[in-house]
């Protein structure tokens, strides 16, 4: 049966408990978020109305997917490092940095708007959090980072390319 001290369980891993705690705390942060941003690229996906809406429908379902496997990744990291994983549906709408998506929202072209915007966010997000991660000497986490960010910044330049002229 596993130990709780203060949000970890005892582990053998060898990072220092006050870097795992720092870095639980981050990662929960990020977990909240990126749970949030599934759920808002999926409210567009099923709210979004217009001309483009075939290929929007399916492009916002393609990228609520990727981001699935990063809310997977960051709560592996989260317990691997002895965390406890925050990660319900009440715990990201608290803990997200994201602003709360507008259900008003159909045009499909605003629907893009809202969600770059969303993402560039993340994007700095998880940018800063490499930062953090490798001052703290966690290169693991930052390289979780490190994947997020390509992932995020992919999924950016595939929405604002509707945006562009």
């Amino acid at each position: 049966m596993a130990t709780r001290t203060k949000n970890q369980v005892k582990t053998r891993h060898t990072l220092p408990q006050k870097t795992r705690t720092q870095m639980t705390d981050l990662l929960n942060t990020t977990l909240a978020s990126v749970f949030d941003l599934q759920s808002q690229t999926k409210q567009a996906h099923w709210n979004v109305k217009g001309d483009d809406f075939y290929q929007l429908h399916k492009l916002f379902d393609e990228l609520a997917e990727i981001v699935e496997d990063y809310v997977d990744t960051v709560a592996e990291r989260i317990t691997a490092l002895g965390g406890l994983a925050c990660g319900t549906v009440r715990m990201a709408a608290s803990g997200s940095m994201l602003a709360e998506y507008p259900t008003e929202v159909l045009d499909s072209m605003k629907h893009v708007e809202l969600l770059a915007d969303r993402y560039a966010a993340f994007g700095t997000h998880a940018r800063e959090s490499i930062d953090t991660a490798d001052k703290a000497g966690d290169q693991a986490t930052a390289d979780v980072y490190t994947e997020i960010t390509r992932g995020i910044d992919k999924a950016l330049y595939f929405l604002e390319a509707h945006l562009q002229a």
